[in-house]
This record gives C-alpha cells, structure tokens and sequence, in this order.
C-alpha cells in the first residue's frame, strides 16, 4: 500500500542526479529521488532510499539551500522507536549520516514537523506527545552542521 505523500517534499541538487525532488510515501519506508533536470530522467525515479523498518512512511522531508543534509521523520510507523528516530542523508552521497532520537527526558514523543531556520544552520524538530501531558511535547532545536541537539525548549507544548 503506497500513497505519495501529499506535502511539498524537498529539493536539493546532487553531483550525479543533478536537481532532486525528494518524497516519501504513506505506508512506505522509502523516500524516492525523481529527476527534475530536463533530459530522459525528467520525472522519474532515479534512486529510493530505504529507511530502517516496515511501512510507516514519513510526514516530513526537508533540506537547505545551504545545508548538505536531508532531515527525515518516521511519524507514521508503528514502531515506537522509529517514531521517535529523525535520519539524516548526505544530500551529496545519498549515504545515510546519522540517525538522532528524541531525548529520553521527553517520553511517548514522535519527531515530526522538522524546519529550518532561515539561515540553514538550525533545525528545529517538534517533539510531539500527548495532548495532556505537557513533558512529552517541546521543541528540539538541532545544529544542522554537527548534527547534534544544541537545545530542549521544555514547557512549550
């Protein structure tokens, strides 16, 4: 059961695809790369990267002009474990870099709503967790260079 996701994706330039469009898809654990460069590959798959586990999906995908990375939750699965998990590409490569989890100090959460700052060094992560419990909900703010947490914004869910 594969539905594209209907969100905006991301799209970044690579040395030996050239233009990218990056999506994921509902009850999928791939995002696919389609060309977007004019030419025979225009509009089509031309590499998938797979993410660890079954089904699933993924909500977000993003990336910036200025960054080599490729942010991707895994809101949708049913593991607990890869809803809380964001893994991160080398847009050059299209090498998984690193997997980050949401801090244990922040039980029951699921990354999801991942951004950029302006300025492409910062991305900013929603830890989100239950309605009524206010310790499972905060905002995560991570350095896109390093690719560790730099702050916890606790009390803002």
């Amino acid at each position: 059961w594969r539905r594209p996701h209907p969100g905006r994706g991301a799209n970044f330039y690579n040395p030996t695809y050239g233009h990218l469009w990056a999506t994921g898809h509902l009850g999928d654990n791939t995002i696919a790369l389609i060309a977007t460069d004019p030419g025979p590959n225009q509009w089509k798959v031309v590499k998938k990267l797979e993410l660890p586990g079954v089904g699933g999906g993924t909500l977000f995908i993003k990336t910036h002009p200025k960054s080599r990375h490729l942010w991707v939750d895994r809101t949708l699965n049913n593991d607990p474990e890869l809803q809380r998990t964001i893994y991160v590409f080398d847009t050059e490569t299209l090498e998984l870099v690193k997997e980050l989890k949401i801090p244990e100090s922040i039980p029951n959460a699921r990354a999801v709503h991942l951004e950029f700052n302006q300025n492409g060094d910062e991305v900013w992560v929603s830890a989100w967790g239950r309605k009524d419990d206010p310790s499972t909900n905060a905002p995560l703010i991570y350095d896109d260079r390093t690719l560790e947490l730099k702050q916890i914004i606790q009390g803002a869910g």
